[in-house]
Protein backbone atom coordinates (compact mmCIF):
# COMPACT_ATOMS: atom_id res chain seq x y z
CA UNK A 1 0.00 0.00 0.00
CA UNK A 2 1.69 3.67 -0.92
CA UNK A 3 2.86 5.48 2.07
CA UNK A 4 1.32 9.11 2.42
CA UNK A 5 4.77 11.42 1.86
CA UNK A 6 4.47 12.59 5.51
CA UNK A 7 4.58 8.79 6.88
CA UNK A 8 7.70 8.11 4.49
CA UNK A 9 9.70 11.46 5.73
CA UNK A 10 8.89 10.35 9.15
CA UNK A 11 10.64 7.18 8.63
CA UNK A 12 14.02 9.04 7.14
CA UNK A 13 14.32 11.10 10.46
CA UNK A 14 13.90 7.95 12.84
CA UNK A 15 15.87 5.58 10.21
CA UNK A 16 18.65 8.39 9.43
CA UNK A 17 18.39 9.30 13.76
CA UNK A 18 19.24 5.51 14.25
CA UNK A 19 22.07 4.95 11.60
CA UNK A 20 23.61 7.92 13.08
CA UNK A 21 23.29 7.62 16.48
CA UNK A 22 24.48 4.12 16.76
CA UNK A 23 27.69 4.56 14.30
CA UNK A 24 28.78 8.33 15.87
CA UNK A 25 27.53 6.85 19.82
CA UNK A 26 30.31 3.59 19.04
CA UNK A 27 32.58 6.24 17.66
CA UNK A 28 32.53 8.91 21.02
CA UNK A 29 31.87 5.81 23.30
CA UNK A 30 35.27 3.70 21.66
CA UNK A 31 36.77 7.40 22.71
CA UNK A 32 35.78 7.61 26.37
CA UNK A 33 37.18 3.52 26.20
CA UNK A 34 40.57 4.26 24.85
CA UNK A 35 39.21 3.06 21.28
CA UNK A 36 38.44 -0.42 19.97
CA UNK A 37 39.84 -2.44 17.04
CA UNK A 38 38.97 -1.09 13.62
CA UNK A 39 36.89 -4.07 12.92
CA UNK A 40 34.33 -3.77 15.92
CA UNK A 41 33.98 -0.02 14.44
CA UNK A 42 33.29 -1.29 11.16
CA UNK A 43 30.74 -3.81 12.37
CA UNK A 44 28.99 -1.56 14.81
CA UNK A 45 28.06 0.94 11.27
CA UNK A 46 27.42 -2.29 9.49
CA UNK A 47 24.28 -2.23 12.03
CA UNK A 48 23.96 1.24 12.08
CA UNK A 49 23.02 0.96 8.61
CA UNK A 50 21.17 -2.01 8.52
CA UNK A 51 18.96 -1.65 11.26
CA UNK A 52 17.31 1.11 10.28
CA UNK A 53 17.03 -0.80 6.33
CA UNK A 54 15.18 -3.20 7.71
CA UNK A 55 12.69 -1.21 9.71
CA UNK A 56 11.91 1.42 7.54
CA UNK A 57 13.01 -0.48 3.88
CA UNK A 58 8.79 -0.71 2.82
CA UNK A 59 8.30 2.46 4.51
CA UNK A 60 10.28 5.00 2.70
CA UNK A 61 12.63 3.37 0.93
CA UNK A 62 15.15 3.51 3.54
CA UNK A 63 17.28 6.52 2.29
CA UNK A 64 19.35 7.53 4.81
CA UNK A 65 21.12 9.68 2.99
CA UNK A 66 21.13 12.95 0.93
CA UNK A 67 23.63 11.16 -1.79
CA UNK A 68 21.18 8.29 -2.05
CA UNK A 69 18.40 10.63 -2.78
CA UNK A 70 20.65 13.00 -4.72
CA UNK A 71 21.49 9.69 -6.91
CA UNK A 72 17.78 7.87 -6.79
CA UNK A 73 16.25 11.48 -7.96
CA UNK A 74 19.07 12.22 -10.87
CA UNK A 75 18.87 8.43 -12.00
CA UNK A 76 14.88 9.21 -12.14
CA UNK A 77 14.30 6.20 -9.99
CA UNK A 78 12.16 8.66 -8.13
CA UNK A 79 10.17 11.67 -8.58
CA UNK A 80 12.39 15.13 -8.10
CA UNK A 81 9.99 17.02 -6.47
CA UNK A 82 9.95 14.18 -3.14
CA UNK A 83 13.75 14.71 -3.25
CA UNK A 84 13.63 18.27 -0.87
CA UNK A 85 11.59 16.39 1.89
CA UNK A 86 13.67 13.31 1.68
CA UNK A 87 16.88 15.70 2.62
CA UNK A 88 15.00 17.50 5.14
CA UNK A 89 13.96 14.33 6.96
CA UNK A 90 17.77 12.92 6.71
CA UNK A 91 18.95 15.80 8.10
CA UNK A 92 16.75 16.23 10.92
CA UNK A 93 17.21 13.02 11.78
CA UNK A 94 20.92 13.27 11.81
CA UNK A 95 20.86 15.90 13.72
CA UNK A 96 18.27 14.23 16.50
CA UNK A 97 20.97 11.39 16.52
CA UNK A 98 23.86 13.52 17.44
CA UNK A 99 21.71 15.17 20.27
CA UNK A 100 21.02 11.60 21.54
CA UNK A 101 24.82 10.43 21.21
CA UNK A 102 25.62 14.29 23.20
CA UNK A 103 23.14 13.36 25.58
CA UNK A 104 23.90 10.08 26.37
CA UNK A 105 28.01 10.04 26.23
CA UNK A 106 28.50 14.10 26.15
CA UNK A 107 30.72 15.85 23.71
CA UNK A 108 33.52 13.85 23.45
CA UNK A 109 35.69 12.41 20.35
CA UNK A 110 33.94 15.80 18.64
CA UNK A 111 30.32 13.49 18.16
CA UNK A 112 31.97 11.39 15.91
CA UNK A 113 32.78 14.21 13.66
CA UNK A 114 34.55 13.20 9.89
CA UNK A 115 38.11 14.80 9.61
CA UNK A 116 41.09 13.45 7.02
CA UNK A 117 44.12 12.55 9.22
CA UNK A 118 46.78 15.01 8.09
CA UNK A 119 45.04 17.27 6.32
CA UNK A 120 45.11 15.35 2.93
CA UNK A 121 42.23 16.33 0.99
CA UNK A 122 43.07 14.78 -2.22
CA UNK A 123 43.40 11.53 -0.52
CA UNK A 124 39.91 12.37 1.40
CA UNK A 125 38.23 13.08 -1.97
CA UNK A 126 39.29 10.06 -3.85
CA UNK A 127 38.84 7.74 -1.18
CA UNK A 128 35.00 9.23 -0.22
CA UNK A 129 34.24 9.15 -4.08
CA UNK A 130 35.40 6.00 -4.28
CA UNK A 131 33.24 4.56 -1.70
CA UNK A 132 30.09 6.48 -1.79
CA UNK A 133 30.22 5.27 -5.29
CA UNK A 134 30.33 1.58 -3.99
CA UNK A 135 27.29 2.68 -1.61
CA UNK A 136 25.72 3.74 -4.31
CA UNK A 137 26.31 1.16 -6.47
CA UNK A 138 24.49 -1.29 -3.84
CA UNK A 139 21.76 0.58 -3.09
CA UNK A 140 21.29 1.05 -6.68
CA UNK A 141 21.98 -2.73 -7.14
CA UNK A 142 18.78 -3.19 -4.59
CA UNK A 143 16.41 -0.83 -6.16
CA UNK A 144 16.48 -2.09 -9.48
CA UNK A 145 16.32 -5.75 -8.46
CA UNK A 146 13.40 -4.66 -5.92
CA UNK A 147 12.24 -6.47 -2.30
CA UNK A 148 11.91 -10.01 -3.74
CA UNK A 149 12.47 -13.13 -2.20
CA UNK A 150 15.99 -12.55 -1.70
CA UNK A 151 16.15 -10.71 1.56
CA UNK A 152 19.48 -11.47 1.60
CA UNK A 153 20.44 -7.73 -0.94
CA UNK A 154 19.66 -5.64 1.97
CA UNK A 155 22.87 -6.57 3.34
CA UNK A 156 24.79 -4.93 0.16
CA UNK A 157 24.60 -1.09 1.24
CA UNK A 158 25.46 -1.89 4.85
CA UNK A 159 27.89 -4.03 3.94
CA UNK A 160 29.65 -1.24 2.01
CA UNK A 161 29.31 1.34 4.95
CA UNK A 162 31.01 -1.40 6.85
CA UNK A 163 33.73 -2.02 4.38
CA UNK A 164 34.43 1.45 3.98
CA UNK A 165 34.62 1.87 7.97
CA UNK A 166 37.42 -0.84 8.01
CA UNK A 167 39.13 0.10 5.30
CA UNK A 168 39.07 3.97 4.95
CA UNK A 169 37.99 4.73 8.66
CA UNK A 170 40.92 5.47 9.61
CA UNK A 171 42.31 7.71 7.10
CA UNK A 172 39.24 9.73 6.32
CA UNK A 173 36.32 8.94 9.43
CA UNK A 174 34.48 6.97 6.12
CA UNK A 175 31.46 9.31 5.95
CA UNK A 176 29.48 8.74 2.47
CA UNK A 177 26.67 10.74 3.84
CA UNK A 178 26.29 14.85 3.85
CA UNK A 179 24.23 14.25 6.92
CA UNK A 180 26.15 11.70 8.95
CA UNK A 181 28.70 14.77 8.17
CA UNK A 182 27.24 17.38 9.05
CA UNK A 183 25.46 17.13 11.79
CA UNK A 184 28.45 16.26 14.42
CA UNK A 185 30.42 18.50 12.57
CA UNK A 186 27.71 21.32 13.37
CA UNK A 187 26.88 20.62 17.09
CA UNK A 188 30.60 19.98 17.94
CA UNK A 189 32.01 23.16 15.83
CA UNK A 190 34.46 20.79 14.18
CA UNK A 191 33.97 21.95 10.40
CA UNK A 192 37.69 21.18 9.54
CA UNK A 193 37.37 20.58 5.63
CA UNK A 194 33.89 19.63 5.82
CA UNK A 195 33.55 20.41 2.27
CA UNK A 196 35.58 17.73 0.90
CA UNK A 197 33.15 15.39 2.50
CA UNK A 198 29.85 16.81 0.78
CA UNK A 199 31.73 17.49 -2.47
CA UNK A 200 32.73 13.87 -2.76
CA UNK A 201 28.88 12.72 -2.10
CA UNK A 202 27.79 15.09 -4.54
CA UNK A 203 29.80 14.06 -7.17
CA UNK A 204 29.63 10.42 -6.52
CA UNK A 205 25.80 10.78 -6.90
CA UNK A 206 25.79 12.61 -9.32
CA UNK A 207 28.60 10.64 -11.62
CA UNK A 208 26.99 7.26 -11.12
CA UNK A 209 23.03 8.35 -11.42
CA UNK A 210 24.34 9.60 -15.01
CA UNK A 211 26.30 6.34 -15.58
CA UNK A 212 24.09 4.01 -14.07
CA UNK A 213 20.45 4.10 -16.23
CA UNK A 214 17.58 2.09 -14.64
CA UNK A 215 16.45 -0.81 -16.57
CA UNK A 216 13.15 0.29 -15.51
CA UNK A 217 11.22 3.73 -14.23
CA UNK A 218 8.52 3.37 -11.73
CA UNK A 219 7.90 6.77 -9.98
CA UNK A 220 5.67 4.76 -7.41
CA UNK A 221 9.32 3.59 -6.36
CA UNK A 222 10.62 5.11 -2.96
CA UNK A 223 13.93 3.95 -3.32
CA UNK A 224 15.52 0.77 -2.56
CA UNK A 225 13.65 -1.79 -1.24
CA UNK A 226 10.53 -1.74 -3.81
CA UNK A 227 8.66 -5.17 -4.46
CA UNK A 228 6.73 -3.85 -7.18
CA UNK A 229 10.25 -3.90 -9.95
CA UNK A 230 9.68 -4.77 -13.57
CA UNK A 231 12.42 -5.99 -15.77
Amino acid sequence: MPRTLATRVAGEVVGTALLVGIGTGTIVAAGHAGGIPQWEMAVAWFFAVLIPIVLFIQISGAHLNPAVTMALATSGRIDWKEAPSYWLGQFAGAFLGSLTVWAGFGGGSHLGSTVPVDGDLLRTFLLEFAFTVALLGAVFFLADQGEGPFRWRILLPPAAVGLSTFLIGPWTGSSLNPARSVAPAVLSGTYTDLWVYLLAALVAAVGIALVWRPRSVDLADRGPGRSDATH
